[in-house]
């Protein structure tokens, strides 16, 4: 059995394909459900976020796999498989653990080195283990890729550099409209990424600064914190109307921001061009509104050219793949030792009732007169002997199971100590937390 990952990501396909494909957490969990129950799937856990969907599957064979997960996709989404092809890319054992490292480090994200991936990561691992969906494999992985995603922030300087995506949305905006520093500025929506907008903006210093959220409790809340003022959301219009700037991220379905909405805003409103930032997957903002006149429109697709171009990256983004790169290596020489773990573990077994036989002989043959210290001696003398024996042949074994040859070493010891397959098959090993904390 091996990993398998495939998906289709804002590196892969285009922001209005990504929209139809884009899963809520239902969504996500009616498509684990369906790839799980598969014939080929053994464990699957489903990344679904705001520029990716990716589903993770422990494959019994690679075609069948690839084949079902595709198929349930291409369902879940309501999209031909024929129009999905194009865009999905699929990774396979080393790649997929590659990939997973590569996306929880940052390196995969449109903003390169946001940390956001890492909740996301966890959240769809926690959801995946709640319905049962993950076992020991996608377990180990996923919890070793949150592991390297923190040691990249921590000990590389992609924090230092990483330009988020309201910071680029901004700079393009001031592009358009010249300094923000007096602009009337909207933002649409209370989230994080909304947070972060009106902290911004509220740091710059604009002219006016309104909030407005579906909840307005929420709008008030962001207001007090960034020194602006809540609308609710039927205001939308007019606070449209009185604005230079406007910045939308919702979690809506649908757009939040129409072209009729504009236009009819547009009539009462004077000053120099209206710009559009916006930060939401699936658009806020409908695509003919920046067929109006005087209406500028940023989004992800441009903010995300931006980023990619950065050259600042570069040296971080270096040491990032290094680390990914060192720690791609240490997963597979750690699972290759796992193939013949079982194997050294039945053979340690094998041993010790050997052992435990051997003794209860001896026990019968001693002089009744022997000392306790002196049978402890006599054991632990023969318990030292196997063992000595046996380590160097169990090191070298779990050695040389790196090169990639594991299942064939492991058989070697079968034969050569005439283990039971069922025996082997019957060892329960305990993961190596140690080496993967």
């Amino acid at each position: 059995m091996s990993v398998v990952v495939l998906g289709l990501s804002h590196r892969s396909a285009p922001i209005a394909l990504l929209e139809a494909v884009t899963l809520g957490p239902a969504g996500a969990a009616a498509l684990a459900t369906v790839v799980n129950a598969g014939e080929n799937v053994d464990e699957v856990v489903v990344l679904a976020t705001c520029n990716r969907v990716e589903i993770y599957a422990v494959a019994t064979t690679f075609h069948g796999a690839v084949t079902e997960i595709g198929d349930a996709l291409s369902a879940a989404s309501g999209i031909p498989l024929d129009e999905l092809r194009e865009h999905l890319y699929v990774h396979y054992e080393d790649r997929a653990i590659s990939h997973i490292f590569s996306v929880a480090s940052g390196l995969d994200s449109m903003a390169i080195g946001e940390g956001q991936v890492l909740g996301q990561l966890r959240a769809a691992l926690l959801l995946a283990q709640k319905r049962g969906h993950a076992g020991a494999t996608l377990n180990t992985l996923f919890q070793q890729a949150l592991r390297v995603g923190k040691r990249a922030h921590s000990e590389t300087g992609i924090d230092t550099v990483s330009v988020s995506m309201v910071e680029v949305g901004l700079r393009h905006a001031a592009e358009v409209g010249g300094s923000l520093a007096d602009a009337r500025v909207l933002v649409v929506g209370a989230g994080s990424m909304s947070s972060l907008a009106a902290s911004t903006i509220s740091k710059l210093g604009s002219a006016d600064l309104v909030i407005i959220n579906r909840t307005l409790a929420k709008a008030e809340h962001l207001a007090a914190a960034s020194g602006g003022r809540a609308l609710p959301l039927p205001d939308l219009e007019l606070a449209m109307s009185q604005a230079d700037l406007i910045i939308s991220c919702t979690g809506a379905v649908g757009h939040v921001i129409t072209a009729a909405k504009v236009a009819a805003a547009a009539a009462s409103r004077s000053g120099g061009p209206q710009i559009f930032v916006d930060l939401a997957f699936p658009r806020d903002v409908a695509p003919d509104v920046a067929e109006l006149p005087g209406v500028h429109v940023v989004g992800l697709a441009q903010i995300g050219e931006t980023l990619a171009a950065d050259d600042r990256f570069s040296p971080h983004v270096k040491a990032v793949q290094d680390l990914v790169a060192e720690e791609v290596a240490g997963y597979l020489t750690y699972c290759r030792a796992q193939e013949v773990a079982p194997t050294v573990t039945a053979l340690r077994h094998r041993a010790a009732d050997v052992v435990a036989s051997e003794l209860s002989r001896l026990e019968q043959r001693l002089p009744e007169g022997l000392s306790k210290n002196a049978r402890a001696e006599i054991q632990l003398t023969l318990h030292r002997v196997v063992e000595k024996l046996l380590h160097t042949p169990t090191v070298r074994v779990k050695e040389l199971a790196g090169d990639g040859h594991g299942g064939d070493y492991a058989l070697a010891l079968r034969e050569l100590f005439d283990l039971d397959p069922h025996d082997v098959a019957a060892v329960s090993v305990p993961p190596e937390t140690g080496a993967l904390a």
